[in-house]
């Protein structure tokens, strides 16, 4: 009985360790099935879009850039088409010999060189940075074929910015750059929608048109989904969502008038603003010396920057919006107005001028101290006194004098579609008392207001300031928003517009007719009987202007000016505003020839040379052209060429 009683029992053993392995069996194989189900089921679109990203990838196309043209569509700004020599720091194990190794396959010239190491610490390890811009097809077969053994270095296809007619309107321009870390942390405050238009975009534009203008200019990114391998390069291209081109920006700048003004200012320091009197379009905004905006596409080498950053004549500086200067006799006109507005003054109104005006122990001179006798309004435009200016800024005080500037534009920004603009200085109380800390710095002196009468003091403001006032007195008193851009198009020959600036009516002012044309034609008398009467004789329109000299450095009062004396940058400002056509005033212009001196022997000159471009369709002859540079020139001299018949585009030794 102990026997069979053994068996059954290790039977029994036998068949419970059965039914356990059995469920453990079970359980696992159940384990599995819903593990199985869970991954197949459940996860099954989480991981088959890991699988899928595993395969492919989703890669940026950069936009082409927009192109900015003129006002009769010249090519200001375009993009060539170029295959460039590019090199990832962080896949490149040792960057001096691969930088050793191509410099024996391409040309690489010093200013690469400085440039790249420049770039390689302003970027990412994985950023891929541009050793050579424009590559040759033999440089380009040569790298190519030793792709293989310089690990990091990749040949790429790209769009050059070109600006191909270099230092021109450069200003006006601007110019695009890479996108620097400045760049990048001011992308942190934008939608995320605008920061994923730029995923593989390197450059933005940084100043002029190009900043301005760059959510037009930058187009759309693209995006192609590619097949990769397990090395991760692309194999196989899965769909592309094309990329949309930046928008055509069309300026109202007409480039040939741009290039002459330019051309006129030779090697001279200064500025000149061209606007049209009732729409404020800008149709030339020229600042000089000018530069080369392709010398910052890709990044501009040390010598070119310090060049450019260290010159006394300061070309980086745009003159026409951010040089601000006092406007000397230029502001007489104004000033007279205000007199007959704030009836201060009749037409009729006399004022002896012997050539000086005291207050208390101070004698305020005139130039050269003639004393002109009796000089009523008319007079004291055409032969520009100073005494009757004198006495009329006394009359007023810097209060009245600033509340009626004021709505003319001046040390007020214009509202320009361009960035940077300065605001300049229009003198009061309240300002001196806001600008200086001293207590008895900050009082207002009665004689710092006879200065400001001619345009001197603390008076200081643009040439953009100044062309607008002008405008605004040429068109009877509406004043007007000037701007460089007329409209957008599609990209295309055929490209829709895509903006337009809106027709916006101007402000009126409000000033009295008759009071208006009382100081026009006191400042057309100043062409035909006053201090541009040289300048403009024998031209076959009539036009209004007012000469200007303005005090660079402030002259003793025992003390006579004398330029010989004095260092260049110490000399005395040329300056000029005029009007054109007389009888229905379209154009409106300011000029400022930098420490020139009299604004009737160098700025008028150029003023004439522009409207009989404008008016009569007259570019000046090259003898005329190189006796303005040097300031020798009152009326054209030589035979004036049709515009049309100038070779366009300029050859390079016409260059400004």
């Amino acid at each position: 009985m102990t026997e069979y009683q053994d068996a059954d029992t290790r039977i029994a053993q036998f068949r419970w360790r059965a039914w356990v392995a059995l469920a453990a069996v079970v359980a696992a194989f159940g384990a599995l099935a819903l593990r199985a189900w869970h991954l197949q089921i459940r996860e099954h679109e989480r991981y088959a879009a890991q699988a899928e990203g595993n395969r492919t990838a989703v890669l940026p196309i950069v936009p082409a850039r927009g192109h900015i043209v003129d006002r009769n569509g010249v090519v200001l700004a375009e993009n060539l088409p170029v295959y460039a020599l590019e090199i990832v720091p962080a896949r490149t194990p040792d960057l001096e010999a691969t930088l050793q190794r191509l410099g024996e396959l391409v040309t690489l010239a010093p200013r690469d060189l400085q440039r790249f190491r420049r770039l390689l610490g302003e970027s990412k390890r994985f950023d891929s940075i541009p050793l050579k811009t424009r590559l040759s097809e033999e440089e380009m077969a040569r790298v190519a074929a030793r792709l293989w053994e310089l690990p990091g270095v990749d040949i790429q296809a790209r769009q050059l910015r070109r600006y191909p007619l270099g230092p021109t309107a450069a200003h006006v321009l601007g110019y695009i750059g890479r996108i620097s870390q400045r760049d990048r942390e001011a992308m942190d405050d934008w939608p995320e929608e605008k920061v994923a238009n730029y995923r593989g975009s390197t450059h933005i534009g940084k100043l002029g048109v190009e900043a301005a203008q760059e959510d037009r200019l930058h187009g759309r990114t693209g995006f192609e989904r590619v097949e990769t391998s397990a090395a991760g390069r692309a194999v196989r291209r899965l769909d592309v969502t094309p990329p949309q081109a930046g928008q055509t920006v069309r300026l109202s700048i007409d480039v040939r008038l741009q290039h002459l003004i330019e051309r006129l200012y030779g090697e001279r320091r200064g500025a000149l603003v061209v606007l049209d009197t009732h729409t404020g379009e800008a149709l030339a905004l020229v600042s000089m010396p000018t530069f080369d905006p392709n010398l910052f596409v890709d990044g501009i080498d040390s010598d070119n920057w310090r060049a450019l950053n260290e010159s006394v004549d300061r070309p980086l500086l745009n003159r026409a919006l951010r040089g601000t200067y006092p406007p000397g006799s230029t502001y007489k006109p104004f000033m007279a107005l205000a007199a007959l507005e704030l009836g201060l003054r009749t037409p009729q109104t006399t004022i002896y001028d012997p050539g000086y005006w005291t207050l208390g122990n101070h004698r305020f001179r005139s130039h050269g101290e003639h004393a002109l006798g009796m000089v009523d309004l008319r007079r004291s435009i055409v032969l520009s006194s100073n005494v009757y200016y004198y006495t009329l800024a006394h009359e007023m005080g810097v209060q009245a004098i600033h509340d009626f500037m004021a709505p003319l534009g001046f040390g007020q920004l214009t509202g320009i579609d361009l960035p940077g603009e300065a605001r300049g200085i229009l003198p009061s109380p309240a300002w001196k008392r806001a600008t200086y800390k001293r207590a008895e710095q900050q009082r207002w002196h009665p004689g710092e207001t006879i200065s400001l009468g001619i345009g001197q003091g603390y008076n200081s403001f643009t040439p953009l300031q100044l062309a607008t006032a002008t405008a605004t007195l040429a068109n009877g008193g509406t004043r007007v928003t000037p701007h460089v851009v007329l409209e957008t198009r599609a990209a295309g020959p055929e490209g829709r517009i895509t903006s337009s600036r809106p027709v916006v009516a101007g402000q009126a002012l409000g000033y009295r007719r008759e009071h208006v044309q009382v100081v026009l034609d006191a400042m057309a008398a100043v062409t035909t009987e006053g201090t541009s009467a040289r300048a403009f004789a024998g031209a076959g329109y009539r036009s209004g202007g007012k000469t200007g000299t303005a005090q660079a450095v402030t002259i003793g009062q025992r003390d006579k000016y004398d330029p010989k004396r004095l260092a260049e940058f110490q000399r005395d400002h040329s300056l000029y505003i005029a009007f054109a056509p007389v009888e229905s005033p379209r154009y409106a212009l300011a000029a400022i020839v930098e420490n020139a001196g009299f604004g009737a022997a160098h700025a008028a000159p150029i003023a004439r040379r522009v409207f009989d471009y404008l008016l009569l369709g007259l570019y000046p002859s090259e003898d005329d052209i190189a006796a303005t540079q040097n300031g020798q020139s009152a009326a054209p001299i030589g035979t004036p060429r049709r515009v049309d018949e100038v070779p366009w585009p300029p050859p390079q030794g016409n260059a400004p």
